[in-house]
């Protein structure tokens, strides 16, 4: 299962994606992670990564799409893998579906988990207070002044994403605002293959072994058979040759009595023709 979740900040990818890692035995891929991953193992990608971002510059997209590659390379992404903050543009979806098709795979889905920006704000802002009152530390992006800017930064950067999946016929969308075990049936129901494919499949299957099994049986009579016939030749073989050594004697005779037959009659026309002959002279 290969999957990419869709939506802005405090929707809630990271949980599901940590429960769809856990359903499907998938991993799940973070950019960052990657790349750091990738600079302190020192890959020939990583140590590229590592002197642009020395340089104080962005990593450029074909150098992201490289380690993902490498990464998905990796025995545990063998079942599969959830992408977590890439792509972020069209240009590294593209990129992407590049890097796929030329290692023979493509996406399984992807989940848009489409939420309200209005509650979703207060949704943060009530959990930061949550936080606060059990004396939990806050995290930096959990400032609704922090959430304004990356939301919007998704809807500038991240958002054409759902059209350029919905044309690739990808796209999935499933109600963000709702509780969480509600949000996670409805990510099982858009991935789970059509009842009728389901179905299909089957048959097709049933089908391939129904055939397999007639093959076997067609190859075992025909060999069958040959054996029989075999042994049915072998069996009949002397007794032609009896009744063959019986009709000799009698084609002999019957054709010693022709050639005498013919021979007498031959003698008699000839002696006719003689007192013919003598009686006209």
């Amino acid at each position: 299962m290969r999957l990419i979740l869709l939506g802005p900040p405090g929707c809630g990818k990271g949980t599901q994606a940590q429960r769809l890692t856990d359903k499907y035995g998938i991993v799940q891929l973070s950019t960052g992670d990657m790349l750091r991953a990738a600079v302190k193992d020192g890959t020939p990608t990583g140590l590229k990564a590592r002197d642009i971002m020395a340089r104080g510059d962005l990593v450029p997209d074909e150098v992201v799409v490289a380690i993902v590659a490498e990464r998905i390379d990796q025995p545990d992404a063998k079942n599969g893998f959830i992408l977590d903050g890439f792509p972020r543009t069209v240009p590294q979806a593209q990129a992407l579906d590049r890097m796929l098709e030329e290692k023979g795979l493509k996406l399984d889905g992807v989940v848009e988990l489409k939420v309200d920006e209005g509650i979703l704000h207060e949704r943060i802002r009530k959990r930061v207070d949550e936080m606060m009152a059990r004396g939990e530390s806050v995290r930096a992006d959990d400032n609704p002044e922090v959430l304004e800017k990356r939301v919007h930064a998704y809807r500038v950067q991240t958002a054409p994403l759902v059209l350029y999946y919905r044309e690739h016929g990808t796209l999935r969308t499933v109600d963000g605002m709702a509780p969480i075990p509600d949000v996670s049936a409805a990510i099982d129901r858009v991935l789970a293959p059509p009842p009728a494919t389901a179905a299909r499949k089957k048959r097709t299957r049933r089908a391939s072994q129904v055939r397999k099994a007639k093959a076997g049986r067609t190859e075992r009579v025909a060999g069958a058979g040959r054996k029989s016939g075999k042994k049915a030749a072998a069996r009949r073989a002397p007794r032609r040759k009896k009744a063959a050594a019986r009709r000799l004697p009698a084609r002999k005779k019957a054709s010693g009595s022709r050639r005498t037959s013919v021979g007498a009659a031959s003698r008699k026309s000839r002696r006719k023709a003689i007192n013919k002959g003598r009686g006209r002279g």
